[in-house]
């Protein structure tokens, strides 16, 4: 077992010995005396089924439906086990908030997402970015930080659309032995062999300590989904208290994205390139504007950022592709540094040809 691992298990193990130990138990045949449903709308009219949440899973929402998608979603990502949130910030703001502790270190992308960021700062654990995508930086700042630590990084990130050299992040992990975090918000769905991650792709699943995986971007539902060994899963139960005290997931949440991972499963158990046309669109996009324009994305993902530095510049282009029909918001600083505003396009399955010539000729 890793050593972080350990530490886990044995406050799980005292929990246990002091009688306080968490488990999420399914309540339904009961006669419901502590669920929040006053009135009984969780409850349709026929009385056949359930549609609302009633409480926190572990008072009167959970279920044997969401425990089985739990297990079908880990087995898709080839997981041990997983903890379904109702949000991806929900779920980083958990993780991170009550895995690392005081005496711990996390190192950081410093173009990590937000939701991260605010749960580093609840965890009361030192923190430290290192540059973005820079293996050697992160390296450098692995030597001099011994005891629990922490290394995460986005698989694909939400700005610039560029993806780690994760193999060698994981190498510098393993060496070091620290343990590695990776969120695949925006590779759910468009990376690896069934939409399924590029920590899937890589076979780095033994490797990486935790994975969060959002429903709300390619699978266009909601929720999200923290993937690693039962241990973390147990001690998640026990501790997160952005999962121990919220209401659960509504047994309608939970069809939708069991449904939304069924249509995934179907979509790249075809022979149609339907899940390459967003990838094709943006590769046509980049190679009729790449020399034109300051653009930054990666080889994996939907997404390009056209740089127009100014906040006042970008936010006019934006108004005029808007005024053409064309939804594309511009991203000011201090969301990204000052200098580097932009234009973040997303390409989709369902654009065509012709609405992507046309944002060309209007960025032109």
């Amino acid at each position: 077992m890793q050593p972080i691992l350990q530490i886990l298990q044995d406050k799980l193990n005292k929990r246990i010995e002091e009688g306080l130990y968490r488990e999420l138990k399914d309540y339904s045949e009961f006669c419901d005396f502590s669920s929040n449903d006053y009135l009984g709308f969780s409850r349709d009219q026929n009385k056949l089924t359930h549609s609302g949440s009633t409480g926190s899973r572990l008072i009167s929402g959970n279920s044997e439906d969401i425990e089985r998608l739990e297990s079908e979603i880990a087995n898709f990502h080839q997981a041990e086990s997983g903890l379904i949130f109702n949000s991806g910030y929900v779920a980083n703001l958990g993780l991170f908030s009550t895995i690392p502790n005081r005496g711990d270190t996390v190192l950081y992308d410093e173009l990590i997402h937000a939701s991260i960021r605010d749960g580093i700062r609840l965890s009361n654990a030192d923190s430290f970015s290192f540059k973005h995508n820079d293996v050697e930086h992160l390296e450098g700042k692995l030597s001099k930080f011994k005891g629990n630590v922490f290394v995460v990084v986005e698989s694909v990130y939400s700005m610039d659309g560029d993806s780690p050299d994760l193999l060698k992040v994981s190498e510098a992990c393993r060496n070091f032995g620290a343990n590695l975090i990776v969120d695949e918000a925006h590779a759910v769905g468009v990376v690896g062999e069934k939409g399924d991650g590029l920590v899937a792709k890589l076979h780095l699943q033994r490797e990486v300590f935790a994975t969060v995986v959002t429903f709300g971007k390619a699978l266009g539902s909601h929720g999200a989904i923290i993937l690693g060994s039962e241990v973390l899963r147990n001690y998640l139960i026990n501790y997160c208290r952005s999962f121990i005290y919220t209401t659960a997931p509504s047994p309608e949440t939970i069809f939708t994205i069991r449904k939304q991972y069924d249509k995934l499963t179907k979509l790249y158990a075809t022979n149609s390139d339907e899940h390459n046309l967003a990838l094709e669109l943006k590769n046509f996009f980049v190679s009729e504007v790449g020399t034109s324009r300051e653009l930054i994305m990666g080889d994996n993902g939907c997404v390009v950022s056209v740089i127009i530095p100014g906040i006042e510049n970008v936010k006019k282009v934006s108004k005029n592709l808007i005024s053409n029909g064309l939804h594309v918001k511009s991203i000011l600083s201090p969301t990204v540094p000052k200098g580097t505003e932009r234009l973040r396009i997303c390409f989709h399955s369902f654009n065509s040809v012709e609405e992507v010539k046309k944002l060309i000729d209007c960025l032109n």
